[in-house]
Order: C-alpha cells, then sequence, then structure tokens
C-alpha cells in the first residue's frame, strides 16, 4: 500500500496573471471530482507583466478544453480575431511579407504547393508566396470568418487565434476557477518551508499564514520564486543567439479600421509589435540595449503611436533562455518562471498553455515521480528549443543595415537550425520534428519572407509542365481572391459572434 503521506492531493499555485490563473483553471476542471484542492497565492501588491496578448492557434484548444464559450471570451477580454503577423522591414527596410495561420496554396500530386511554386519561380511566372495565401488575402481586406468547407476550399485552410487583453483574460479565468472551487489567498510569500529532503511543504505568507501543499507551481514570473529561489533549478541563457534583453511597452488609441493581424516591424535594434484589440491597441518595442539607450527606445516608440497613449510606458528587462529543470522535486515552473522567450511570434502565452497540458497529462498520483518529472522537462526543453530556432530564424536571414542587425546577420546559430536552413536552401524541404508547434507553412513563410531561395525542389513536381503549372497556379490565386473579396469584414464577424448566444 502507498505511503499516504506521499499522495498528492494539494496543489498550490503562486503567483496570479495570466499563468497563475490559467494553471488554475486548466488544473480545477481536469481534477474535478478527484477529491483534490488547488489553492493559488498571489498579492495585489505585486504587479503582473501582463503585456502579452497575441496568440497562436492553439489557444483555441485550451478554451474549448474549458468548455469556454468564444462569444463570452470575446466579450470579456476585448479579443480581436488574429489570421497571421505581418513582418515589415525584416528582409529590407521598406518590404514586408506575412506568416499565416493556414497553407498556402493546395497540396498537389501528394506534395506541398510550394515546390510547385517554386517551379513556377524556376521557370517564370510565379507570383509571391502570400498571393496564394487565404489567410493574407482576407488580412489585407480587413476581412475574416471562422474556417468551414471542405478540403478544397480555401476557407478550410483558415487557422486563427486572438488579440486579447492579457489582464482582463486571468480575470476571466479566475471567474471560471473561482467557480470550480480554487480558492485564492491574498498574501505575499515571505518564506519557502522545505522538507529535509528538498521538497517545498509550505509558504509562510507576509501576514504569518501557512499555506501547506503536496505539489506547487511557480508562476511568480521572473523572479521565479520557487523553482530558482529556493529550489535552484539554473538557467541556460540563450542571449548570445536572442541579444534583445529589453522592452518598453505602452497602449494608445486605435485608428483605422480593426485590422485581424498582429504586425511586426523592424526598427533600429530591435523590433516594434503591433496588436489590435477591441479598446485599444497594443504597443511594444522589444530591443538590445547595447546597441539603444533605454530612454532611446522608449522615445521612438511614443514617436512612432498611431493615437493618444492611454497609460504611462512600463519597461521591462529579461534574459533569453530556460530553467534547466521546469520540474524539480514537487515543482514546476509555468510562464516566465520556466523561462523567457520574446514574443516575436506570439509563444508567450502558448508556453504555458503548453507547460499546463504537458503537466496534467503527467500529473504523478505521488511525490515520488522521477520518470514523469523527467519525461516533462525533456518535453519542455523541446518546445523551448523549436521555439528558439524559429526566432533565430527572422535575426539571422535579413539584409538590414546597423550594427543590431549585422550582428544577428553574422552570429552563429545552432546546428540544426543551421542544418535546418541548409536543407531548405538545397532541397526546398522543411523537415519538422514531432514537437515542431509551427507548421510546414509557417516555416516556409518565414523563410522565403526573409529572402531565402531553395535551388531545388521536389522532382514530383516536374510531373506536369510549365504552362500547366502555371494555369494550376493562376485557377488557385482566383479561387482565393474571389473567395476573400466576398467575406464580411472583420468587425462585423467579431459582432455577430460576441451577440450570439451560447446554449
Amino acid at each position: 500500500m502507498a505511503d499516504s503521506s506521499l499522495i498528492i492531493d494539494r496543489i498550490v499555485i503562486v503567483g496570479g496573471g495570466t499563468a497563475g490563473w490559467m494553471a488554475a483553471a486548466a488544473l480545477a476542471h481536469a481534477f474535478a471530482g478527484a477529491g483534490k484542492t488547488v489553492t493559488l497565492v498571489e498579492s495585489e501588491a505585486i504587479g503582473i507583466i501582463g503585456v502579452g496578448e497575441a496568440t497562436i492557434p492553439e489557444i483555441l484548444k485550451f478554451n474549448a478544453r474549458l468548455g469556454i464559450d468564444e462569444a463570452d471570451f470575446l466579450r470579456e477580454t476585448k479579443a480581436t480575431f488574429k489570421l497571421g503577423i505581418e513582418f515589415d522591414g525584416w528582409r529590407r527596410e521598406g518590404e514586408r511579407y506575412f506568416h499565416p495561420f493556414g497553407a498556402f496554396g493546395l497540396n498537389m500530386e501528394g506534395i506541398a504547393f510550394h515546390h510547385f511554386w517554386l517551379k513556377a519561380c524556376a521557370e517564370g511566372g510565379a507570383e509571391p508566396l502570400e498571393t496564394y495565401s487565404m489567410a493574407w488575402q482576407a488580412s489585407r481586406r480587413g476581412r475574416f470568418v471562422h474556417p468551414q468547407g471542405g478540403p478544397q476550399s480555401p476557407l478550410s485552410s483558415l487557422g486563427y487565434a486572438y488579440h486579447f487583453d492579457a489582464a482582463l483574460y486571468a480575470a476571466f479565468l479566475r471567474r471560471f476557477a473561482e467557480g470550480l472551487e480554487v480558492v485564492r489567498r491574498e498574501g505575499r510569500v515571505v518564506e519557502v518551508q522545505q522538507a529535509a529532503e528538498g521538497d517545498i511543504t509550505g509558504l509562510r505568507l507576509d501576514d504569518g499564514r501557512v499555506v501547506e501543499g503536496d505539489f506547487f507551481i511557480d508562476c511568480t514570473g521572473f523572479a521565479g520564486l520557487l523553482i530558482e529561489q529556493a529550489l535552484t533549478s539554473g538557467y541556460e541563457d540563450w542571449s548570445s543567439w536572442l541579444p534583445c534583453d529589453s522592452a518598453v511597452a505602452v497602449p494608445c488609441e486605435r485608428e483605422g479600421a480593426l485590422s485581424p493581424y498582429t504586425r511586426s516591424t523592424a526598427r533600429e535594434a530591435g523590433w516594434q509589435w503591433r496588436i489590435p484589440l477591441q479598446h485599444r491597441v497594443g504597443n511594444g518595442y522589444v530591443y538590445s540595449s547595447a546597441h539603444i539607450s533605454h530612454q532611446e527606445a522608449e522615445d521612438a516608440l511614443m514617436s512612432r503611436l498611431e493615437g493618444t497613449a492611454l497609460a504611462e510606458p512600463r519597461r521591462l528587462r529579461f534574459a533569453t533562455g530556460r530553467r534547466k529543470d521546469c520540474w524539480k522535486r514537487n515543482c514546476v515552473a509555468v510562464g516566465l518562471s520556466s523561462g523567457f522567450l520574446e514574443p516575436l511570434e506570439s509563444t508567450s502565452i502558448h508556453l504555458i498553455q503548453s507547460a499546463i497540458t504537458k503537466l496534467i497529462t503527467l500529473f504523478p498520483s505521488h511525490k515520488n515521480s522521477d520518470g514523469l518529472r523527467r519525461e516533462f522537462n525533456v518535453l519542455m526543453e523541446e518546445e523551448f528549443v523549436t521555439v528558439r530556432d524559429f526566432l533565430i530564424l527572422h535575426y539571422k536571414v535579413n539584409q538590414r543595415a546597423g550594427s543590431f542587425w549585422s550582428q544577428v546577420r553574422d552570429m552563429p546559430i545552432p546546428d540544426r537550425l543551421a542544418a535546418k536552413i541548409a536543407l531548405f536552401e538545397e532541397t526546398g524541404r522543411i523537415v519538422r520534428r514531432d514537437h515542431d508547434i509551427f507548421s510546414e507553412s509557417s516555416w516556409l513563410a518565414v523563410a522565403v519572407g526573409q529572402g531565402l531561395t531553395p535551388h531545388g525542389r521536389h522532382p514530383i513536381s516536374d510531373v506536369i509542365s510549365h504552362d500547366a503549372n502555371l494555369g494550376r497556379l493562376s485557377a488557385i490565386r482566383d479561387s482565393i481572391w474571389r473567395t476573400a473579396d466576398a467575406l464580411p469584414t472583420h468587425e462585423d464577424v467579431l459582432a455577430t459572434t460576441m451577440n450570439r448566444k451560447a446554449f
């Protein structure tokens, strides 16, 4: 019989914000009726970062798993729809490309569409790759629709995510979690109590109360109060590949139509984000402090706002990298406490979601769970490394002027990314690993958008003639464009969806 003292019944989450309340909501939902308690400790006196407001399509799975109605979510978080990211000036000043959520064209003859596009590029007659993207053609027209139709419909290839107010999302999930009997404790942790072997046993708060638990989740942000300060997990620094170490963020009033995409604009020493919400626009400048001062970066951001600033700018400092062990002893780090990768591809909230999903899958029955812990850490390392390499690709392949851009263009990169780039340049092939959250279309969009030109393509692309190939490409383009022209506006779909009643 198992030692009852080792059974995990009391789950304690430290820190609120997006990470804390996502974890609380998901765990309470997953263990409803299982006899486990979930307690969240947070202090109103400790601020949250809360600037990550753009997501990738995986967020739909998280909300669906909790049974969250999309209409309620959109209303409560001031959310908008997102079809992808526009990259402005990343290859060269004045040029732009689009990373869509969804496929390019239509796969033919059993291989990816882009090999037929590459054939047209080599033989003459190809249009830009984004010509064949349903997501971009809808985005540039300010239009949106939920994915629908059969495999031959251009709309079936659409993927989408959201822009939302992270603080409102945390509040929304708090109400959801408390409805599932999650208990919130107000207070600042002043002592982490540990057993002789190192496991965390309780947290003493500033008013003297002690919150005891069997399993702890660290959502304390960069501080890593449990995973680092108490358990000394260690940190793997990746700033040599991703040298941006600072950001300044500010919301402003929106001017113009409500665009269904995020914009990332290359700047002097980094890049600027634009995230359109229902009630405002989120803006930020992610930069390398070795190439621009904090004040210069703030001044540059404020001078480029499209509307009146709605708050004072907030400065952030960070070290890109990850905890060496996201799960150590009886504690798992989720969110910024597990590591930081700049929000260039809107992966911050996804990494929270991914950690929670993996934790639920591997959640132990007892405290002695070395095998599950090792598996979790391996999976999270792979997730972080995959995102890291995708971000490095944006920087490595650029033709911009300036000391920052020269540095990242000339820097050595991880071997596996170098091999991936070399394979694409030689053959046009994009090989994805099992845990790669980015689709083949995502890697293709960034590689081509940044200026990589493959020398080869799949030989099956030559089974049709040049003229027949151009005819197929033209037919695909025309179908996509006709469909995009007929779509409702983003704002109309948003309003219609929010007015829908849940049954």
